[in-house]
C-alpha cells in the first residue's frame, strides 16, 4: 500500500475510523473556521458517527466533539490509521 493510498477525505470516512489531519483543502471563510476550530494538521481525530444519509459527520478530537456537513468535512485531508 503506497502512503497516498491511505489520505482520504474526512467526509468520506466511515464511524470509527482514526487518523491524523495532514491538510485543510478548504479555502477562504471555511478555511479560517475550520483552523479557528482547532481542527489543524498533526491533530488525531476518529469518526464517531454519521447521520443516516451521511450528512453531517461527528468527530472526535482534543477531547470535544465536532460535528460538520459532509461538504466541509471533505475540506480536511485525513491520513487513515
Amino acid at each position: 500500500m503506497n502512503e497516498s493510498s491511505s489520505i482520504k477525505l474526512l467526509g468520506e470516512l466511515a464511524q470509527g475510523t482514526r487518523g491524523r489531519v495532514v491538510r485543510i483543502n478548504a479555502q477562504g471563510s471555511l478555511r479560517r473556521r475550520i483552523l479557528t476550530m482547532g481542527l489543524v494538521p498533526g491533530v488525531e481525530i476518529t469518526v464517531q458517527g454519521r447521520a443516516p444519509l451521511g450528512d453531517p459527520v461527528e468527530i472526535v478530537f482534543r477531547g470535544f466533539r465536532l460535528t460538520l456537513r459532509k461538504e466541509e468535512a471533505n475540506g480536511v485531508a485525513v491520513e487513515v490509521f
